[in-house]
């Protein structure tokens, strides 16, 4: 993968955000993000919850995905413990305008894959004159 300075400080930034408590405690779900000509795809890796326990917002420009794993019940003790549980988010930031209407969201086989279509920028020929 290409190095990419604005995915990196956008990376840092939830990072940082997360040390100050201005993102949720828990834990951070693997997000993959793709761009076409036309939308944006963001895949969001999910096992274990229901779409009940999800939530998705778009405002100012960022989509922010939201939500919950419920705690395990627990053994006697834990020898190790890896998988996140409690609450999560995870925010994209977009520098190009979106269709936020047209925003879709399907979850099967615990991956989230939300669509977000780019808004169509005016282009036209102007005549020097």
């Amino acid at each position: 993968m290409p190095w990419d300075p604005v995915r990196d400080l956008l990376t840092m930034q939830e990072r940082l955000e997360s040390l100050f408590s201005r993102a949720c405690p828990g834990w951070v779900p693997p997000v993959d993000l793709a761009e076409s000509e036309d939308c944006y795809l963001i895949a969001v890796e999910l096992p274990g919850l229901s779409r009940a326990d999800i939530a998705l917002d778009f405002a100012d420009a960022v989509l922010t995905i939201r939500g919950t794993r419920p705690p395990q019940t627990c053994p006697e003790r834990y020898l190790q413990l890896e998988r996140g549980q409690g609450q999560f988010a995870r925010s994209v930031r977009f520098a190009v305008p979106i269709r936020s209407d047209d925003i879709t969201a399907e979850f099967t086989d615990g991956v989230l894959v939300v669509t977000v279509p780019k808004a169509a920028r005016d282009r036209h020929h102007i005549d020097v004159s």
